[in-house]
């Protein structure tokens, strides 16, 4: 048999310019890559691309590029997940409860009444952070640690350990809350110095805490921007909307990107359409320029004061009241006096200051004999109630009818707490 390079060589004589135009509608060349491969084949020579022998080079370098390990989301995951804690909170909700047969005793036979007794409740709940800080700041959802003085906040960590957190301020209206870990040593955490670009279309990781399920992450898309919903009576602004799944527990978890950087903070999802429709694939989530905004006022606000821990608030732990200093605008809205008095932002049920009749938006002027115009203030005079004294308060409840401010003026009376 001749060689396969002489065959390659020979150029049949029937085969002139003329004849191949004639004879052949299909290019020269293409006939004769048919010889080549035919003359290689019944040579016994391969035309088809090496393929890589078990254990070679070939084969680690196209397992090393194809192996999930090295896939983005997995590798924006294990960057991010060692930020990521589960956060459990225990509070007790006080009620009082009064006999109806006192009443009936009472009004039939005098005497005097017997004093209502008090229901305490524990409540659970379940929620989602990350460590924003080496020396344990942590970031979560107002809504996942209200009430902190009644709480019992415990974080676990990615490693399995559990510690004690120190609730440190909080903004309702912004639903974000910063809370403190103390730990041997640095912890890893997510930086508020590099953000995600946020652009619409882009991938994006939930990791929380659903359901209990800890460190679960839920993958998606950045959906829109600029999204406002309304829970009960607060409205949340600019806000991201997202298909990855927010389940209960994720609240207050990281929402990342491809490279692990924040996207934002998970905060709720809609269950429900306008008509009552089932929804799915709609979450939204705190931008994460606001969160890093808000963690920066959080951590200039003095701490261990009256007034600048919510978990210290003398106000909050001992009468159920949560305060707030009036700004020039919220003065200007109750028509109250600039520097004059504290707003009541929250009451907590069954506490004196509920039981009292005191609800949110009345102005506090003056508690005891002293008047005042700041809650460090108000905050250092409840501080100072003894237990079982009675605290009047001079308060004001503003209304407007017809675009004018009318106020009205009372005094009342609280018992603290413990």
């Amino acid at each position: 048999m001749a060689r396969a390079g002489k065959i390659l060589s020979i150029r049949p004589a029937f085969l002139s310019k003329t004849s191949v135009k004639r004879r052949f509608p299909f290019p020269l060349s293409s006939l004769t890559a048919v010889v080549v491969v035919t003359v290689a084949t019944l040579c016994g020579i391969s035309t088809a691309p090496a393929e890589a022998q078990p254990g070679s080079e070939t084969e680690s370098k196209i397992e090393s590029k194809t192996t999930p390990a090295s896939e983005p989301a997995v590798v924006a995951v294990q960057k991010a997940l060692p930020a990521v804690v589960n956060i459990n909170t225990e509070r007790v909700i006080r009620r009082t409860y009064r006999d109806p047969y006192d009443d009936i005793f009472y009004q039939f036979f005098g005497g005097g009444r017997v004093r209502p007794r008090e229901l305490r409740q524990k409540v659970q709940s379940l929620g989602s952070g990350f460590i924003v800080d080496a020396s344990g700041y942590i970031v979560t959802n107002e809504h996942v640690v209200e009430r902190a003085e009644d709480l019992k906040i415990q974080v676990t960590t990615s490693d399995g350990k559990t510690y004690e957190a120190k609730y440190i301020t909080g903004d309702a209206e912004a639903d974000l809350a910063l809370l403190k870990i103390e730990a041997p040593k640095p912890l890893p955490f997510i930086s508020l110095a590099d953000l995600s670009p946020n652009l619409l279309g882009q991938t994006v990781l939930v990791v929380g805490n659903p359901l209990g399920y800890g460190h679960s992450v839920a993958r998606g898309i950045l959906s829109a921007a600029n999204r406002s919903i309304a829970i009960e009576d607060l409205e949340l602004k600019n806000l991201l909307q997202t298909d990855a799944a927010i389940n209960p527990g994720n609240s207050g978890g990281p929402l990342i990107d491809l490279s692990g950087k924040l996207v934002g903070v998970a905060s709720a999802k809609m269950a429900y359409g306008g008509q009552g429709v089932p929804v799915q694939g709609i979450g939204f989530a705190i931008p994460a320029s606001v969160v890093a905004e808000k963690v920066a006022a959080f951590r200039k606000e003095p701490q261990g004061e009256a007034g600048g821990s919510y978990a210290s608030s003398a106000a909050r732990k001992r009468f159920g009241l949560t305060l707030q200093d009036l700004t020039p605008d919220l003065s200007e809205a109750f028509g109250v006096e600039a520097g004059s008095g504290v707003l009541i932002s929250d009451v907590e049920p069954g506490s004196p200051a509920d039981e009292s009749g005191l609800r949110r938006g009345i102005v506090i002027f003056h508690i005891g004999n002293y008047a005042v115009s700041s809650v460090a203030e108000a905050e250092k005079l409840f501080a100072k109630a003894r237990q079982n004294s009675r605290v009047d308060m001079g308060v004001g409840i503003a209304q407007r009818r017809r675009g004018v401010v009318l106020q009205k003026i009372q005094i009342v009376s609280m018992v603290p707490k413990g």
